[in-house]
């Protein structure tokens, strides 16, 4: 079957009443969410985890999907109004976005945001649609070998590119692969890391550690932080319709922030914030008015938000079709994957079509419906920006506390919640990267297997790594990520 008559009967899923229903849910919420400063798409769908737990799968990943796309929206809203990001990828949005609306005008930074977000997501979308089954194509022929090289590259890129220096990095890594081991060993029946806990015995719930160090440890990291919640809001002036020079000088940005963006997202660890800094830099680079950079040139809003919401499309092509997460949301939504039993890679697509395709025409739907609901509504969101900030994260603490007690009705779990949110805490503070530790958790378990499948397959030859071109690759990339700075550091010039 072709990609386009799996979108259709994709479009006959999400088009239910039902799951329409739960993808306005999932954008109006993404869209409160990505407004609120330090509240984003990773840590709200942690919280959700166990509420969503007996969901039928499709509409809970149809949810999470809008509330994805929207929280990308919505940070643009606190970026350009406040000067206060409410997601890493619009930081380089409130370098003019902020500086517009101190100008009066507001309004039209707000729309080419919201405009250039719903061609970058729709193109992305559209890119994901017909990309997809050939990354499955190609991921099927991956073997045990294939599969622990691409993980290890995986775990280098992440260490390296994730976070303000490798070795944070790399213990934070670490420290997932350590929280991955404890419990069974399937294969020798041996606990490990148990400490004669019978609680532990099937190992520390994923779920109670993406909840404890994004929710509860960002919560905390936010709530000790004055600057976040002292600053100065601008008043939305202005129509809301862009005029025609605004528009003639904003739909060339949108094309080419969503050229950079995606294949960013695709990237191991690509993420946001490289996209929207080279589309800033490339706006200004090809304007026909750089005097205006620094001062609310609208250009420098257009492209960086088509990168953000472009970059946020290419992430979900590794991770539904290679079971890769290359950001710390898609790694918790392979997280909620594993809480349904299913696994995403191109099985996925065989054996619960109707999921992703229904999901993936959901992505197009959720898109209007954030075009529909951001432009008119900015009023309304703005006024969330009054929410004390002590009733905001004492809310999320409470919410997380009662959402991984219903899991399993488990003390041992709420002790973990808060030891995992402590230590999520002291990582923020201390800049250490959370995303490669929730990364190494999902990851390590499965490296794990698929390297003692491997040289059980070779009769303990581990050659195999080498010998298969595929895995040679990965390995090969991985070592080239992780020496490259070292060696660029060693041989640089002095002064530069």
């Amino acid at each position: 079957m072709g990609a386009m008559e799996s979108l259709m009967q994709g479009f006959a899923t999400a088009l239910t009443a039902q799951n329409l229903l739960w993808s306005l849910l999932g954008v109006t919420l993404g869209t409160f969410i990505g407004i609120l400063p330090g509240i984003g798409p990773a840590l709200t769908i942690a919280l959700l985890l166990p509420v969503t737990a007996k969901l039928d799968p499709t509409g809970a990943f149809i949810m999470f999907a809008g509330l994805y796309y929207g929280a990308m929206y919505g940070s643009s809203t606190t970026s350009i109004l406040l000067n206060t990001p409410g997601e890493s990828g619009s930081i380089i949005t409130s370098l003019e976005g902020n500086r517009m609306a101190r100008q009066g005008r507001g309004a039209a930074a707000l729309s080419t945001a919201a405009i250039g977000s719903f061609v970058a997501g729709t193109i992305g979308t559209m890119l994901l649609t017909f990309l997809a089954p050939v990354f499955v194509k190609v991921a099927l022929r991956f073997g045990p070998a294939e599969y622990f090289g691409l993980m290890v590259f995986a775990f280098t890129a992440a260490t390296a590119l994730l976070g303000s220096s490798v070795a944070r990095g790399l213990a934070s890594l670490v420290l997932g692969l350590l929280i991955g081991l404890v419990g069974i060993d399937v294969l020798t029946g041996q606990t490990r890391l148990s400490f004669g806990i019978p609680s532990l015995f099937d190992g520390i719930d994923v779920v109670v550690v993406a909840v404890g160090l994004f929710a509860v440890g960002e919560a905390l990291h936010i709530a000790s932080r004055p600057d976040l919640r002292n600053a100065e809001l601008s008043a939305v002036k202005g129509s809301l319709f862009m005029t025609r020079e605004e528009w003639s000088r904003s739909w060339k940005p949108w094309l080419r922030g969503t050229g950079l963006g995606f294949p960013f997202g695709v990237l191991p660890a690509g993420g946001t914030e490289i996209p929207t800094f080279l589309s800033y830099m490339l706006e200004k680079k090809l304007s026909k008015r750089p005097q205006e950079f620094g001062a609310g040139a609208i250009e420098g809003v257009a492209g960086p938000e088509a990168a953000n919401n472009a970059a946020v499309a290419g992430v979900l092509v590794p991770l539904l079709t290679l079971g890769l997460p290359t950001s710390a949301t898609a790694a918790i939504l392979l997280v909620a994957f594993q809480q349904y039993g299913l696994q995403p890679g191109p099985l996925l697509f065989t054996g619960s079509s109707s999921l992703v395709w229904g999901l993936i025409a959901s992505l197009y739907i959720g898109n209007a419906m954030l075009l529909v609901l951001n432009l008119p509504l900015v009023g309304l969101w703005v006024r969330l920006l009054t929410i004390p900030a002590p009733l905001l994260y004492g809310g999320i603490l409470v919410f997380s506390t009662l959402g991984v007690y219903s899991l399993n009705h488990s003390l041992v779990d709420l002790v973990l919640l808060y030891i995992l949110g402590l230590l999520g805490f002291f990582m923020r503070r201390y800049d250490f990267p959370v995303a490669p530790c929730i990364i190494g958790l999902i990851l390590g378990p499965m490296a794990e297997g698929q390297f003692r499948r491997a040289l059980a397959i070779s009769q303990g030859d581990p050659s195999v790594f080498l010998t298969q071109p595929i895995s040679a690759g990965f390995l090969l990339a991985a070592l080239v990520i992780f020496v490259a700075p070292i060696v660029f550091r060693r041989f640089r010039p002095s002064g530069t």
